[in-house]
């Protein structure tokens, strides 16, 4: 999958559409967004570690559960985050990235350059995104 990868490159609407440039530069922007939740997650899955450990006096202990919940939300979203950069570098393997999985349409860079794992156009973002909001409006 490399290619003449030149430093500095931004895929451009004016190349051809998921050419090995394109394919290499979001290739590298994915593994290293996931290196960095990876080492993001680490951190604070050793502060919490490290906080569970102290044993806080009672006045203390709503403050450590709650920063605890929010450290673990934090993590569970990397790791989501981190789930779908694996699913982008697959389909880049398989040579649908960029690709919509529900039209097969074309992505695009802009997009793609703002939500490298984005699996849809944005036309069938919006889709999803209404029937979404209806079935919840409905319970």
């Amino acid at each position: 999958m490399k290619s003449d990868f030149p430093e500095g490159y931004r895929p451009s609407e004016d190349e051809p559409y998921m050419n090995a440039k394109q394919l290499e530069y979001f290739w590298q922007k994915l593994l290293l967004w996931r290196d960095h939740l990876e080492q993001e997650s680490v951190k604070i899955s050793d502060q919490i570690k490290e906080k569970s450990l102290r044993e806080p006096d009672v006045v203390d202990q709503g403050a450590l559960e709650a920063d605890k919940a929010l450290k673990l939300m934090i993590f569970n979203r990397y790791l989501r985050l981190i789930h779908k950069i694996n699913g982008a570098l697959q389909r880049i393997r398989n040579g649908t990235y960029g690709y919509c999985e529900e039209t097969g349409k074309e992505i695009g860079i802009r997009r793609l350059e703002s939500h490298p794992t984005a699996k849809l156009c944005l036309e069938a973002q919006k889709r999803h995104e209404q029937v979404e909001r209806l079935t919840r409006a409905r319970h």
